[in-house]
């Protein structure tokens, strides 16, 4: 882990500094039994019909491609993907290098919706508290970024919040770390989030060494049909799309190519 990861996950660690405290099992669990039971993440990324899913993200910016649609709407972006029949959201929660907000993801809840990842760069289980006290169905854990502590404690603590946790990945070592910690659902990050060099072939070097009962998503780089159908093709049971969906005048017919 080098570059800008380096610089996005230190930044994270000191931002979070002053909330961090012991979360038991206990206070996750009773969080996910007093709130409305989130959808499936998991589900929502196996179609019965065997067609790929889409993660529709909504993100305002990125390091890589600066500014993408500032000042929208969550909820009004939330809304159009609803529409556009989107299998699940991911949500940018980082507002320093992405423009999002936890509260984002609070209004996107509040209304009906899809599924919901809570992406962020989470590094303790009090952000896992908030992701479920937010109505998330489900966090990320990007494998290069933390020790193995780290991840047992976020992947411990999603499953007593009842959260599916997607562990995100970039290389065959990491897909091996994210197996030996027990993962169910794994996206293989196109992007190199150290360079952001961006590289579809990752995708169809690294899916095909996957377990065949885990889930596998493509995450960045699709803009097109044809980007979709290398993904596919690939293994992937779904793709994560931000930019080229949040620049769409119509989502729905940008899904709709995904999917064909």
């Amino acid at each position: 882990m080098s570059d800008k990861l380096t610089e996005i996950m230190a930044w994270k660690r000191r931002e979070i500094a002053g909330l961090l405290r012991d979360v038991a099992e206990e206070e996750l669990a009773r969080a996910d039994a007093t709130r409305p039971k989130p959808p499936s993440f998991t589900g929502a990324l196996r179609r019965s019909d065997g067609k790929l899913a889409v993660i529709s993200e909504i993100k305002r910016r990125s390091p890589s491609a600066g500014d993408i649609k500032v000042g929208a709407s969550a909820t009004e972006q939330a809304a159009r993907y609803l529409a556009a029949g989107a299998d699940a959201l991911s949500v940018l929660t980082d507002e320093n290098y992405f423009g999002g907000t936890l509260d984002d993801l609070i209004g996107v809840t509040a209304r009906p919706h899809p599924p919901c990842l809570r992406k962020d760069f989470m590094v303790h289980p009090i952000q896992v508290l908030q992701a479920r006290e937010a109505g998330a169905s489900a966090i990320l854990i990007i494998v290069r970024a933390l020790e193995n502590p780290e991840i047992v404690a976020l992947a411990r603590a999603a499953r007593a919040a009842g959260l599916d946790a997607l562990f995100e990945i970039h290389t065959e070592p990491e897909l091996e770390r994210a197996l030996d910690h027990g993962a169910k659902i794994i996206g293989v990050n196109n992007r190199d989030l150290a360079i952001f060099k961006t590289d579809l072939g990752l995708s169809e070097r690294l899916i095909p060494k996957f377990p065949r009962d885990v889930i596998a998503v493509s995450e960045s780089g699709i803009f097109t049909g044809a980007d979709a159908r290398r993904a596919r093709a690939a293994g992937a049971h779904a793709v994560l799309v931000g930019e080229a969906l949040m620049r769409a005048p119509d989502p729905a017919a940008l899904i709709t190519e995904f999917r064909g």
